[in-house]
This record gives C-alpha cells, structure tokens and sequence, in this order.
C-alpha cells in the first residue's frame, strides 16, 4: 500500500465515529407504550414463551439471524499473532460484510484466553446468544482441535471461514478450470502448497469431490510432506506421501494443478514450465501470490490462473461463500454446516459462473464482456445473483442432510422435486 492509502485506511477506521459497525433498534421505542412493550412489563410475554419452548427464540429474538463472528488473534490475515485486540478491525470488518451481502447481524467477539481450553469453554457459554459461530484468524493447528470440539459440543453451526469457505471457493473455480481444461478432478495431479488451516480443509473437500489421494502432493515451508517425515502433526501426517519428491521444483513435474496458499514469489516461471499442458495456478497468498500473473504468462501461455487479488481475474474471494453459506443454514435453523452443504455452495457457484452476467456485474467493474472461460471462472463478489443460488442451495442440503429444524422458506426458489 502507498502512504496516502495507508493513511487513508486509518482515516477510514477512525472517521467520523470509531469503527465500522454500531447496533440499531429494529423496533419503534418513542413513547411509553413502546417502552411498555420492549422491556419491562412486555418483555416478560416472550421470557416466559421461550422458557416453554427453547425453539420460540427464534420467533421472538434475534437469535436466527446473528452470528458471532470470535476470533483470538493469532492468525491475523498474513500478520500472524497479533493478539484479539488487534483483530477487532478484521472482526468488525467481518460484520460489514456479513450485512452488506447476506443481511445477517454480527456481535464481534476478540477473546483474551490463555490456552485453547479456555477459548473453547468461552465460545460454548455464549454459544446460547447466537445462530451460528464464525471462528476467524486463529492458528493451526489449534484451529482444527477448536473447531472440531465446538461442532461437537453446540448445535447450531461452526465454521471457521479461514478453513471451509476458502476451500469452497478454490473447489468452485477449480471445478469450473479443469472443465475448461479439458481434463477431470479425479484424473488431476495436483500440488498443494500451504498445509495450514486453509491448505488442509481444500484437500479434504477435494478428496470429497472426487480427487485421488495418490494423485496429491502437500507442502508446507520444510517441502513435500513424506512418510518419512518425523516433525509431522496429526492433521498434516495424514497427507504424508509415499514419494521420493522433497521440492516444490520436483512436486511441480507432470502437475496439472497448482493451489498455493503460503507466501509471495515461492513459484518460478521455470517450476510452470515444467507442469503438464493446459495446467491449471491458483496463487492465492496475499497480498503478494506465489507467482504473479504477469510472470507465470510469461512462461505458459496456455494455463489458467487465480489469485487472491482483486486487480486480476479469477478473484478467489471468501465474501463469495460465507455470508451465503450461513445465510441459507440460519434460515432453515441448522444445527451444523456439513459437508453435504459445503459441497452444494461449491456446485451452486461452479454452476453461477456459466449462467450469462447481467449488466449490472458489468457495470460495478466496468468491464464490457464477460462470459465462462478463463478468465471468468468464478463468479464476481458484487453479483446480486449469489443471494439467490447459493443459500437456497445450503437450504436444501441442510434438509437433505437431516440438520435443518425448520421447513424451507417459502420465499427461496421451489424445491425440485
């Protein structure tokens, strides 16, 4: 960023109030009356309702659509443990996006915990306030014991967006790439660089969609991840390869896939050229990716490319998953985001993408033509349409699923039958 952006970042954060979110009444409150009836004596009605029927909250509460959106700080965008109080801006901004997208309200929640226990039994004593949690920028792998442990214990959902709604988005664009590579998931040779929170949860919704495990490669910064690897945790031991490949150089030989969620300038124009024909590049470290466009076409003219950024096609931006994702559970009342779900928001978008763009996506980025192919493989973030596909989708497989504890709304799409 230049100074006068920096600047104009903090300029933005502090004016003309602090922050990025405040909380508005959603009913009238100027006279006695209305007084009478939000708090005391009123408010005692739906207190004594909800004490009946636990479900009645939904009906007289907020609950149904509020999400806490929690995060301990230790994983900060790429600035790493920073601490909660740092976080707050990326929470609030977290909130922002939530409304601005999906129109689900936000509490943002920094929590100050000494050890992984203690955020955990945090999360679950204020799980109560809420539709569904949001876990954000906390470090593996204590993000996979975290989540894991919160699925378990709390029935509504947890998603930590940082894992499953880039997995969503990469899966998406990937899908749609390989179809236009001519080539499929399950015949794909892929590299995946980044064994983190992100890097493993794509590999794991991957593997579910049809990839072959013998066809996959991890690393993370010490290289490949082999079996004969003693320095391995649970989550990355699983993935450990049967292979004699311990560089990113020698992984990249015959791939047809690479994923990178790591660090700047790891890839070389010479690693792409070493790659099988119509290779496929998702570069997705931010701000700077493993290889910026520009350089990597210079070596391949026939490959297909994302990053992370929003300066270059193919954006893989989390803002086209989450809000939707939980905007479609909360409206059915799901206990959880399964993997049945996480697979139809990847199929709703991959499907988006080759519907025609309305003027109005043209217009917010100013561009003429837009059409499915290379460099259009996912759906743009501004495109009024996600609100319509993906959450009906989730919906859907929610009830499929058997985790939905309300019918479909009647105002979403039919049902097929």
């Amino acid at each position: 960023m230049t100074k006068d952006m920096k600047q104009a970042a903090l300029d933005y954060h502090a004016q003309p109030k602090p922050g990025k979110i405040e909380v508005v009444p959603t009913k009238p409150c100027d006279t006695q009356y209305d007084l009478s009836l939000a708090y005391s004596p009123g408010v005692a009605e739906p207190v004594r309702e909800i004490a009946k029927d636990p479900d009645a909250v939904y009906r007289y509460t907020n609950k149904g659509n509020l999400v806490a959106v929690i995060s301990n700080g230790t994983a900060i965008l790429g600035l790493g443990n920073r601490g909660p109080l740092a976080a707050k801006p990326v929470l609030e901004g977290k909130a922002v996006l939530f409304k601005r997208f999906a129109n689900i309200d936000v509490f943002d929640i920094e929590i100050e915990a000494p050890n992984r226990d203690a955020f955990i039994e945090t999360v679950v004593h204020i799980a109560p306030t809420f539709g569904g949690i949001n876990l954000e920028d906390i470090a593996a792998p204590d993000c996979f014991v975290i989540e894991e442990t919160l699925r378990a214990r709390l029935d509504i959902p947890v998603f930590h967006d940082d894992q499953h709604g880039t997995a969503v988005i990469i899966c998406a664009g990937l899908l749609n790439a390989l179809e236009i590579q001519g080539k499929s998931l399950p015949a794909a040779r892929i590299v995946l660089l980044g064994a983190g929170a992100a890097g493993l949860a794509t590999l794991n919704l991957l593997l579910t969609l049809g990839a072959k495990r013998d066809h996959v490669l991890v690393l993370d910064s010490k290289g490949v991840i082999h079996a004969g690897r003693p320095d391995l945790n649970i989550y990355k031991r699983r993935y450990a390869a049967a292979t004699d490949k311990r560089t990113l150089a020698e992984a990249m030989e015959g791939a047809d896939v690479f994923v990178g969620v790591s660090a700047a300038d790891q890839v070389t124009p010479e690693m792409l050229r070493t790659m099988a024909d119509r290779p496929i590049v998702f570069a997705l470290a931010n701000p700077d990716p493993e290889i910026r466009p520009e350089l990597a076409r210079t070596a391949r003219t026939d490959l297909i490319m994302a990053t992370g950024r929003s300066d270059y096609p193919n954006q893989v931006n989390n803002v086209l998953g989450f809000p939707y994702i939980f905007r479609g559970v909360l409206d059915v009342h799901a206990g959880s985001i399964n993997r049945a779900i996480l697979i139809a928001a990847v199929h709703a978008l991959a499907k988006l993408a080759h519907a025609p763009v309305p003027q109005e996506v043209l217009r917010a980025y100013k561009l003429e033509h837009l059409e499915f192919g290379s460099d259009y493989i996912i759906p743009k973030p501004l495109d009024p349409r996600l609100i319509e596909v993906v959450p009906p989708a989730c919906a859907r497989a929610a009830i499929d699923t058997g985790v939905a504890r309300a019918p479909y709304p009647a105002h979403y799409p039919a049902l097929p039958v």
